[in-house]
């Protein structure tokens, strides 16, 4: 960081000419007293104690008796309101302890989302302490609490001398800039003019190309700073330029007519100086920017910025999150026929009453609550509302208890329609390396291809490797955009793409999935629609393509092997167009994760184009074999944890959850003998592969097993029922989890299971639960993966929707460089359907940490551009809710009117050298009730063609093949029994298993 300072003449300079004030000390203010009663010698008043232990005086000191059993510290504490807190003043805290337990003490916000200036662990000893802290916000009503709880055994604390003072001139005026150190790296800055923008060693720098004719054509600042007319700003910062030149600064109305409050034009050097200046702001507005333009200079320069800072006008309020009605629903709705449940945040410890309301107010249900007692993940006292029982069909619906009403929701069957389209729409204006049309998707996110080696654009047509990796360069262009950034990371493209083929594979084996009718051709806004390829592989080929174009070539080092990742040399600010971006792109080192990445996906794809482009499975099944044969090569070759500039990491080192799971997909897609050896081999293939807090891209042996429950193979039946009974088994314990959370959602309630990306970690609970229920239909897990959604779409602490667009109060200032409405007006918010990554408790970014330190897990979420670590986006995110969003809207459709059947699948063998095959499928019906007229359905696994049938009239359409019945065989008498058999062609690439799901009139038939 450049940290020179004032020259004596600088600053003489400036004081004259009233810039800078003149140096002097105030006289020290003698502290203030905070606590009252610190002593304890007028009993217990003020201080509190939660209900489950009480204060008493004993020997001068405060004493409480804490309960041993609680799960959390803040389940049982004591405390002290009413305490001030001024950011950037210091405070003095001291106080003698004595347990025989560490305990945790907190200086912090009094609500909501609970944020600590001051968070300590306390060694309880009977000694005097002292800790000193400087406050980071202003509250008028702060409180010291002493976090005593998540013991196992019960034991007693005592408490006395306390004092909290702070200096009573110590209330700096407030800041109004964010990030001024850089820390969050470009975070809450803007830049434009520039060949590029970045943090390096600390500072941001921009290089500015020279001949730009004004001061404005270039420029890097921030928005949306608030001034109060008449109020004194005091506007410091470090600058350089190399070589010299002149920047003016200046702060200024951040829109047209872009009024100057103050400017100055600055001689730049290239060893840097501070500069200090003072101004008096001549208007109030909430969106003055400060601005340093880097234009006017006949050379190009390197202009870096460090320690920015204005201090003046009013401080900004502590954060707390608005939450709207205590009454917390799922604000889409519910499904008819599905569980329907709320939950209502209240201090009473009795039922209450609730009613359910129309939209013109008339009670159309009633009933009681039932309590439920503190929820460890949010702090709150909760009830549960079950209304299960209304099933009728209704809009605009509201719930009414303790004097608060709900959000408005809709009980309707189609209440998932939409969704399953809008989360896949994601994908599609994620692409990189293609033009986004806005008459597709709305002119607001239309765009030109990024990414294509046009300038400003160093690739990705022709991408080198990092110096000392190799010495090719690949054509890597296509792909999703990652998440926030421009990068391409194979090991998050890799369980995204399989989430979407998933979707897909499950329409072959899912009963409420009707073979895919509601994910074929044509039901999304996509430029393939009308190919007669179903969309969503349209989709996922996107970014098959660009991770088959990331394998090592033939000939190289490495052959066959994969590069982990694909982006920037140096990160970029926000907002920032692909096609604008300006840094070098760069291949990382190849990794054995990537490589099993590319070989699960690409061998699960093979199977599944393989009915609609022969030519491409066949490509991306001998990559998938290559990769293969390469990562069991080269079984240790991870990914640098260290590796992160400019880009995400995605470090992994336990990559035997991948050797799993691409063994398990080449096995699905081949048969062959050696893949199953290597999957049954495997410690996971009888492991536990399904966390309490769920699976993601860094663990993906879950991938593999729920494949291999689903989808027809040659396992021998008794694996095969182990492996889906470990699916129902997982399911059970996700259900248990649900059922002790006051919101619902299958993961507990502690800090631990609220982290970076975890609303797909739940949302993979409930594709978890929703296979249990395709595999058994069993109401339960049906309703366990409806349910979890609830909190997806605002059945939680914060009454928040995280998916864009859903939910009548959504997130929708996610983290992202495209879709920066937040920073920039003129951009859109992100599409419909994007999914914010959560509460997390880690809050693993500099802005979260500020505004939220301290917070209950539940309500450690921002939806705030800034903040990367609880708002950003990601294709793997959107992949988990684009699943599960498909399994709901199949929820929603009209059921089939059921018959009881049973069937009876017989494969004959091949002839013509293998080529081709015969098969029949006997028809039971174990009915009461005759059949009139029948249609079969099933799908094939791999590239298998109905050639001609008899006995039916039958016909295929991508893998599904349909027969009804001739006028001959069109009635089934109960217990009898009807068929019809086939002859079809195949190749030796493909497994020909016998199919796992066979339907008659809709039905799904017992095997």
């Amino acid at each position: 960081m450049i940290r020179s300072r004032l020259g004596a003449a600088t600053v003489l300079a400036l004081v004259a000419a009233g810039l800078v004030g003149s140096a002097g000390s105030p006289a020290a203010a003698a502290p203030v007293e905070h606590i009252t009663n610190g002593t304890f010698e007028t009993g217990t008043a003020p201080w509190w104690s939660t209900a489950n232990t009480t204060l008493a005086v004993r020997d001068g000191r405060l004493c409480a008796d804490v309960p041993g059993g609680t799960a959390n510290p803040w389940d049982v504490a004591l405390g002290h309101n009413g305490i001030p807190l001024v950011d950037g003043a210091a405070y003095t805290l001291r106080f003698t302890a004595t347990a025989p337990v560490s305990v945790t003490a907190n200086v912090q916000l009094n609500e909501a989302p609970y944020t600590t200036v001051l968070s300590t662990a306390v060694t309880a000893n009977g000694t005097a302490q002292t800790h000193t802290f400087t406050s980071g916000l202003t509250a008028a009503d702060g409180t010291f609490t002493l976090q005593l709880g998540g013991k196992p055994d019960p034991y007693t604390f005592c408490l006395d001398d306390v004092s909290l003072t702070s200096d009573s001139d110590g209330d700096p005026a407030p800041e109004q800039i964010e990030n001024g150190d850089f820390g969050d790296g470009t975070g809450g800055w803007y830049s434009y003019g520039t060949t590029s923008t970045g943090v390096e060693d600390g500072r941001l720098c921009s290089v500015v190309p020279g001949g730009l004719a004004n001061p404005w054509d270039g420029g890097v600042g921030q928005n949306d700073v608030p001034l109060v007319a008449g109020s004194a700003y005091t506007l410091s910062f470090d600058a350089a330029a190399d070589p010299a030149s002149t920047v003016r600064v200046a702060v200024q109305l951040g829109a047209d007519p872009y009024t100057g409050y103050f400017s100055r034009d600055l001689a730049l050097t290239a060893a840097g100086d501070h500069y200090e200046f003072t101004f008096t702001a001549p208007d109030d507005t909430s969106i003055a920017q400060v601005a340093f333009q880097v234009g006017a200079n006949p050379a190009g320069y390197r202009f870096c910025l460090d320690n920015v800072s204005l201090r003046g006008g009013e401080a900004e309020p502590p954060y707390v999150p608005d939450t709207g009605p205590r009454v917390r629903v799922n604000q889409v709705g519910y499904l008819p026929d599905g569980p329907k449940r709320a939950t209502l945040v209240t201090d009473a410890t009795t039922a209450l009453p609730w009613q359910l309301k129309s939209s013109t107010g008339t009670v159309v249900a009633s009933g009681t609550t039932t309590p439920r007692g503190i929820d460890a993940a949010s702090g709150q006292n909760t009830h549960t509302i079950d209304f299960t029982g209304y099933a009728a069909q209704a809009r605009d619906l509201t719930l009414v208890a303790d004097g608060q009403t709900s959000h408005p929701f809709d009980v309707t069957k189609g209440v998932y329609d939409r969704l399953r389209s809008d989360s896949l729409q994601f994908f599609y204006i994620q692409r990189s390396g293609i033009a986004i049309d806005g008459d597709l998707v709305g002119a607001e996110y239309a765009r030109p291809a990024g990414h294509l080696g046009v300038a400003p654009n160093q690739g990705d047509t022709d991408v080198p490797c990092q110096a000392g990796v190799c010495d090719y360069r690949l054509d890597a262009r296509g792909g999703w955009y990652d998440a926030g950034d421009h990068g391409k990371y194979v090991v998050n493209g890799g369980i995204a793409t399989a989430q979407l083929l998933s979707a897909y594979e499950r329409t072959k084996t899912a009963p409420t999935a009707g073979f895919g009718a509601a994910l074929g051709d044509s039901t999304l806004r996509v430029p393939e629609r009308g190919n007669a390829v179903p969309d969503i592989l349209d989709e996922a080929r996107w970014e098959l393509d660009w991770m088959l174009r990331m394998q090592v070539p033939a000939g190289q080092p490495l052959a066959g092997m994969v590069h982990h990742k694909l982006h920037d040399q140096n990160w970029t600010g926000l907002p920032l167009a692909p096609t604008a971006d300006p840094q070098p792109r760069e291949l990382h080192p190849p990794s054995t994760a990537a490589t099993l990445n590319l070989a699960a996906t690409a061998a699960q794809g093979a199977r599944l184009w393989a009915p609609y482009d022969p030519a491409f499975a066949t490509r991306a099944l001998t990559a998938a074999k290559t990769a293969y044969a390469a990562a069991k090569a080269h079984p240790a070759l991870y990914a640098s944890g260290a590796d992160g500039n400019g880009g995400g990491a995605y470090s992994d080192n336990d990559v035997t959850d991948e050797f799993y799971w691409a063994a398990a997909e080449l096995y699905l897609t081949t048969g062959a003998a050696t893949y199953r050896t290597d999957l049954t081999a495997s410690p996971h293939h009888t492991g536990d592969v399904f966390a309490a807090t769920g699976f993601s891209w860094g663990s993906t042996a879950a991938l593999g097993r729920l494949d291999l429950a689903t989808v027809p193979n040659g396992l021998p039946a008794a694996d095969r029922n182990r492996v889906r009974q470990s699916v129902l088994e997982a399911a059970d314990a996700y259900l248990s989890t649900a059922g002790g959370q006051a919101y619902g959602l299958p993961m507990p309630g502690t800090p631990g299971s609220y982290f970076w990306g975890g609303n797909s970690n739940i949302i993979n609970n409930a594709v978890v639960l929703a296979t249990a229920y395709d595999l058994s239909g069993r109401a339960a897990y049906r309703t366990g993966a409806i349910e979890a959604m609830d909190y997806i779409f605002g059945r939680n602490a914060l009454n928040q929707s995280y998916v864009t667009g859903w939910g009548e109060h959504a997130s929708e200032n996610q983290h992202t460089r495209i879709y920066a409405h937040q920073l920039d007006p003129a951009l859109p918010h992100p599409p419909a359907g994007s999914i914010a990554g959560g509460a997390n408790a880690g809050l693993d970014d500099p802005f979260a940490k500020q505004l939220l330190d301290g917070c209950r897990p539940m309500f450690c979420y921002v939806d705030d551009i800034n903040s990367y670590a609880t708002n950003e986006v990601a294709i793997n995110w959107n992949s988990a809710l684009a699943w599960i969003s498909s399994f709901l809207a199949d929820q929603g459709a009209a059921p089939a009117p059921a018959i009881s059947c049973k069937v009876v699948y017989t494969d004959y063998g091949t002839w013509q050298g293998g080529k081709g095959f015969t098969g029949q499928l006997d028809i039971t019906n174990t009915g009461t009730a005759p059949v009139n007229g029948w249609t079969a359905r099933f799908a094939f696994t791999g590239d298998q063609k109905l050639r001609e049938a008899w006995l039916a009239q039958a016909s295929q359409t991508g893998a599904v093949l349909t027969a009804r019945n001739e006028s001959s065989n069109a009635r089934i008498q109960p217990g009898a029994t009807v068929m019809f058999g086939f002859n079809a062609t195949q190749s030796s690439s493909y497994a020909n298993p016998a199919p796992g799901l066979v339907t008659v009139n809709g039905s799904r038939c017992s095997s």
